[in-house]
């Protein structure tokens, strides 16, 4: 597999998710997040992120991401949160399949959850899995916020994605998620 060409699709997403969060748009410079600030719900927000599974256990065999092939996936989100600890998750992510030879859209995979923030920034999402591929699960995420500001919120996420069907054996393929939600 080309390190390079890998390593560089990894800093192209993480470098777009930094400036993004680096930015800030002029009306929320005029306004400053408080404890006092009162939220109004439902509340919308939306999110993009970058999914790297690290590892897949499998009855059919393990394997590292990035030994004979690295995926990546690029997660595209709307949370619909209906009280400050209680929420909805829509989520959309294409992932791509690398190697020496090609690379491609290998998946796409239809998210939806439900949130619950547990505290100090911590969220706990369970999520249904359809993809294209055949497969179907489910998926418990831990979410952590690391940086907020008036416009968006840096994340990382630990996942567990679980995956049955399609002639396959279940899987079980540990990884993250970085992002941004705004």
């Amino acid at each position: 597999m080309n390190t390079f060409k890998t390593t560089s699709l990894i800093l192209f997403f993480l470098s777009g998710i930094f400036a993004y969060g680096q930015s800030t748009s002029s009306d929320s410079l005029k306004s400053s997040t408080s404890s006092s600030q009162i939220h109004s719900y439902p509340e919308v927000k939306g999110y993009t992120a970058v999914v790297v599974p690290i590892y897949t256990f499998s009855n059919d065999g393990n394997s590292l991401n990035g030994k004979n092939s690295f995926t990546i996936g690029n997660a595209w989100g709307i949370n619909l949160w209906k009280s400050k600890r209680f929420g909805f998750s829509f989520e959309l992510t294409p992932f791509l399949k690398i190697n020496s030879h090609e690379s491609k859209v290998s998946n796409i995979l239809f998210h939806p959850g439900v949130l619950y923030r547990i505290g100090h920034e911590f969220t706990l999402i369970g999520r249904v899995a359809y993809e294209t591929s055949g497969r179907y699960g489910f998926t418990p995420i831990l979410n952590k916020v690391i940086k907020r500001t008036a416009s968006n919120t840096l994340y990382i996420a630990l996942i567990c994605p679980v995956r049955f069907g399609n002639g396959a054996a279940t899987s079980v393929a540990p990884g993250f998620q970085f992002g941004i939600g705004f």
